[in-house]
Order: C-alpha cells, then structure tokens, then sequence
C-alpha cells in the first residue's frame, strides 16, 4: 500500500486547547502541511481526532499476533498500543519478546512493548523462562522498547528484594515508565510501593482504591477487557481527575475486539456525562505524554496520524490514518495481512482420567471438606470457599450438580504430575474446557464436570501443541494456537468468528456460566492475583502467599 498525500476537511478537535474548528487539513506523504480554520464546526463534516490509544494490553490475549491486532485495532480508530509481551515472554523469554517486536515491525500500526518485568511471575509455578535484570536492561535497549511493565510482585517490592529494585533502577535511568500492578494494595504499603518510581495501576477494582493510589501520585487505567472490567467502577475518575487516568482493555479477544477496542469506552464515558474533551484527553493524550509516544497527530508538521469520526457521540470512526496512509475505512481494514514466523516451545505429554483425581487417602468419611476456588465472571479476583465433597474408592469427586468441578493445571513445557482442585462459577452441566493460556506461565488449564472429559480436553491441546478445546463428553473441537501456544497464525476475521463461536458451545453445550469461560479459566492460574489459584504445582494461597492443601485436615 502507497503512502497517500491529500487533503480533507472536518472538524478538527484540538483535544489540548479544548477547541473544535471547521478546518481544511492537507498533508504531503506523511507530514501534516496545514490546518486552516475555515469557520464554526458543522455537524455533517465529521469529526478529526489524533486517535485512540490502548494504554496497556497483552497483544498475545487477542489471539492474534502483533501485526493482525493492528489490523483489526485501526478499524475502531486505535492508532497504536502500549503493550507488555511477558505472556510470551514466559514461554520463550527474551526470544519471544524479539518474535513480538519484528512481527509488530511488519505494520505501520505504533506498538510500544516493555520489558516484562516478572517472568516468572512468582518462584512457585513453573514457567518456560526467566528474565533477570541484566535480560531486563537487554530488552530496554530494543528499538520498540520503552517501559518497564507491570511490577507485580510487590511483595518483593516491599520488601526491597535487590534483583526486583535492580529492574526498577534500569528502567528509570533510561527515564522510562515503570507500570505497576498491586490488586487490593492499600496505605502505607501502596505509598511504598510507589515511591520506587512506580506510576500506574490497571488493577483497581474499587474508587477508593483508585483514588487513594491518585493521591499518592499514580495515574489510574481505567480497564474494560474480555475478562476484568472495571469501567463501572472507575468512569467517574474521568472527570475528577482529568489528565491523570488512561484507557486500556488489558486482555480483549478477538471476538471482543471485533465489535470494538477504545472507541467502545469512549462512547461509554460520554454517554455517562463526562465532558468530550476530558475523555478525548484520556483516551487520545495522556498515553501519548505518558510513555513519550511520537506517533503523530494532526498539527501542522506532525506525521498525520488521525482518526475522522461520524460524531462525538457514537463515536464512530469513518477512517483512519497512520503517518498520511489511509489504513481503515467504514469498518474494513485496508492494510495487507502479514504471514507469521512459526515460534513456539511445548514438551507436554498426554494425560490419563487418573491423573486427574483429588485423594481421600487420609478421609474417613463419606465426605471431604475442601478448598474450593470461587471464579466471578467479569473479574480475575477469586474467592475461597470450604465445601464438603463426596468420597468414594479413596477420591474426592466433583459435584456438579452444586457447581463445584474439577479443574486442573498441567505443566507444558516438560512432563510432570498434574495439579488437581476444585472449583465454582463455571456452571458446566457436561463435558470441559481446556487451554494453553494460561497466565502467566501459560501451562495448560483444564474446567470439567469429570476426570474422563477433563482428559480428553487436555490431550486435544498437546496433541495441537497449544490451542483451545473443547468437548461435550462426545465430541472433542480445537482451535489451535501454533504460535507459542498463545496466538493463532490465522486472520483476525478468522480467530473471532471460532472464538466467539466456541464461547458459543460452552454455554449451549455446556452451561457455561462466564460470557468468556476461556478467558475466565485463564487467570485461574494467576497466583498474583487473591485470594485462592492452581497452579502447576498445586493449589496456591494468595494471600499467604503459600500453597496449601486441596483436602482439609
């Protein structure tokens, strides 16, 4: 695709002076030439904007790789992403974040990627990588590379942990952001916390949270994902504190991102009252001056990277250009789909139905009283609950007639005993899901009603080398991921209509309860994330940080 030269007039919307002005835009190759104000707005010529940016997202979480989430992003107005790469960093390390980096480099879509902080994300999980602080400054030094992502383990913060610190310290000497991510941290642990120059938090569930966090010198991201949405919560953020909150979705699939990315929570946060030019500022500026991202805009000698919406109400956006070229157009995406290298790393072996029980070795009841994880759909905080399963032949059994299955983890990269516990929230009648995302180690995490359909689900992945399955205790679908076990090498179109259909079948063919089971049981094996997780090596206490047994003394 050639590079266009022209021009356009529109309502141009000064986001910074808080002015919208009929005006001619001209630009040659890239570069905007002129702005010349013609007169007072008129309603029918649409409405220029710089464009939106998605301030924090795991490209891998789409399905898709960095080149076709650009082409599916354009066609809601994104003209580029902060993105941290340390879902595949845990798998293929400092490989895969180069992987992510050229992939992304195929596209004029601007994607700044990080350097994953915490890969592990904990010492108790096994993952198929490590990056220390000497692989952290390598990264730092990568073109496409310009943050330090989410610090998760603040408790190693806290604690002044000398390799955690050492991150922190190489980011800020380049000057570059360091994001955070600290669920629930609250007084003088989050002021500590953030004095290590730490600035952002995505993972605030709570205004008051939110706001104490603001106080203290952090700038708020508002999240609306395919697994945590917060934007209920947030919204009135907008206006309280403009200039100092940004919009991400942090984990959006396919199927999601095809009906919409920020353009979606823009229209959102108008309708709820908030004024255009501080959701604009949110949505368009502050990722830009946050992160030092030069990707344009619609001032005289700036590359022309804009967005011409139909209204400032809907927010629909009509086309889109990156640096002068016309990428999208009425929906459709009009940049060339790029082919991707083949990258991955998988050394499962099969399962057996008897690997995945839970034992009643010491049990001498009838029942057992256990620990059961509580998933909520539209979050990735757990709850913890003591249930009373039944025992039988030396095993306790699922009861999914009170919605308590089994869910298991198995380690990806080498074979290795299954972990095996319980859970609530899914809702499964019959059959089971598995998949081989699964944050943030991304072994393979598996939800059934029982033992022989949790197997065949978890066979189907390894058999792909990664993929999402599915099966209905008959019949076995798979939509595979080949690429690194996270992203599919097909077209975004593609990934969104089998995604969205497979969420589909679990809920017609298995009761699911989450509008995302996939995405739910993701995070399931998040053990930074309360209070109650599996992982690889078994059922983990977040709170505690501990593990802790699955069958209660």
């Amino acid at each position: 695709m050639t590079t266009n030269s022209g021009s356009l007039t529109a309502n141009v919307v000064d986001v910074a002076r808080r002015r919208i002005r009929l005006a001619e835009v001209s630009w040659t190759q890239t570069a905007v030439d002129a702005v010349t104000e013609i007169g007072e707005p008129d309603p029918a010529a649409g409405y220029l904007i710089p464009g939106f940016v998605d301030a924090h997202v795991h490209v891998e979480s789409s399905l898709l790789t960095p080149s076709e989430f650009a082409r599916a992003a354009v066609a809601h107005g994104t003209v580029a992403a902060v993105s941290d790469p340390h879902e595949i960093g845990n798998v293929l390390g400092v490989e895969g974040v180069r992987w992510m980096l050229a992939d992304a480099a195929r596209t004029p879509f601007t994607i700044l990627f990080g350097a994953p902080s915490c890969v592990p994300s904990t010492a108790f999980e096994t993952s198929g990588a490590k990056l220390d602080a000497a692989e952290v400054e390598q990264l730092l030094d990568l073109p496409g590379v310009g943050y330090l992502t989410e610090m998760m383990d603040y408790p190693g913060v806290l604690a002044g942990e000398p390799s955690v610190l050492a991150k922190i310290r190489v980011a800020l000497d380049r000057g570059y952001p360091v994001d955070g991510h600290a669920p629930g941290l609250r007084g003088a642990d989050a002021r500590k916390y953030i004095a290590t120059g730490i600035t952002t938090d995505h993972e605030c569930a709570s205004l008051e949270e939110a706001e104490e966090k603001l106080l203290a010198g952090m700038r708020i991201l508002i999240r609306e994902g395919s697994a945590a949405r917060n934007f209920d919560a947030l919204h009135p953020l907008i206006s309280k504190y403009p200039g100092r909150t940004m919009l991400c979705t942090d984990d959006l699939d396919a199927a999601d991102l095809a009906n919409g990315h920020i353009d979606r929570l823009v229209a959102r946060a108008i309708a709820a009252g908030h004024d255009v030019f501080t959701v604009l500022e949110a949505a368009c500026l502050t990722p830009r001056q946050h992160y030092g991202l030069d990707i344009g805009g619609v001032r005289p000698g700036e590359r022309f990277t804009a967005v011409l919406l139909d209204d400032l109400v809907g927010v629909r956006p009509r086309r889109t250009w990156l640096a002068g070229e016309l990428v999208a157009e009425d929906g459709a995406c009009l940049l060339p789909r790029a082919e991707p290298l083949p990258i991955n790393a998988f050394g499962a072996e099969p399962v057996a139905a008897s690997d995945l029980v839970v034992p009643a070795s010491n049990v001498a009841d009838q029942t057992a009283r256990c620990r059961v994880i509580t998933a909520t759909d539209g979050a990735l905080i757990t709850g913890s609950e003591l249930v009373d399963l039944p025992v039988t032949a030396g095993q306790v059994r699922p009861d999914p007639d009170a919605d308590v299955l089994l869910v298991a983890v198995v380690n990806r990269y080498r074979p290795a005993p299954p972990a095996v516990g319980f859970i609530r929230g899914f809702g499964f009648r019959r059959g089971a899901i598995a998949s081989s995302v699964a944050h943030d180690s991304h072994n393979i995490i598996g939800v059934g009603v029982g033992a022989d359909s949790l197997a065949a689900a978890i066979n189907a992945v390894i058999e792909q080398r990664g993929g999402l399955s599915l099966t209905d205790g008959q019949t076995v679908e798979v939509l595979p991921l080949p690429i690194a076990g996270l992203m599919s090498d097909q077209d975004a179109a593609t990934v969104a209509e089998r995604f969205g259909r497979f969420n589909g079948l679990a809920a017609e063919r298995l009761g699911s309860r989450p509008r995302r089971p996939f995405m739910t049981a993701a995070f399931m094996s998040l053990l930074v994330i309360p209070s109650l997780k599996l992982g690889d090596l078994g059922l983990f206490d977040v709170d505690r940080f501990e593990f802790t047994e699955v069958v209660r003394d």
